[in-house]
């Protein structure tokens, strides 16, 4: 499966789930990831719980249903790897519709990127066959 081709054509809902070092479970709507070319992928985060609990834990599962009709989608298992602060991709990869001074006014944002550890399909449990990088 080519998680970029994936991204990019397919509309629907994204949530990530993240707990904290006590093992408190939180779930948030996320959009669809940013897939760079050495198949992890990253996420542009807000100063919120879920950002707060990779600081302790970095085991994340992204849940991913397509629009329309059936439960088709995909769900990632998910290790943070890497976090910029400063880094150039975030502005290159906002996709929001809010203009600068209400970006800022939201607070800081985070590139945070993962490395995918299993990738299942939204009912089931065949793991699907990461692409070759």
């Amino acid at each position: 499966m080519d998680l970029k081709e994936y991204f990019v054509n397919k509309k629907g809902t994204g949530v990530l789930a993240s707990a904290d070092s006590e093992g408190k479970v939180n779930t948030a709507i996320y959009s669809r990831p940013h897939v760079f070319d050495d198949g992890t992928i990253a996420f542009i985060m807000r100063q919120r719980l879920t950002h707060h609990n990779l600081q302790s834990n970095p085991y994340a599962s992204y849940l991913f249903r397509e629009s329309g009709p059936g439960y088709t989608g995909i769900r990632l298992h998910l290790k943070k790897i890497n976090e910029e602060t400063e880094s150039p991709l975030i502005a290159e990869m906002t996709r929001g519709s809010l203009t600068p001074e209400k970006d800022r006014a939201k607070g800081p944002k985070y590139l945070v990127q993962f490395s995918i550890e299993k990738t299942l399909p939204l009912i089931g449990s065949v793991e699907l066959t990461p692409p070759a990088y």
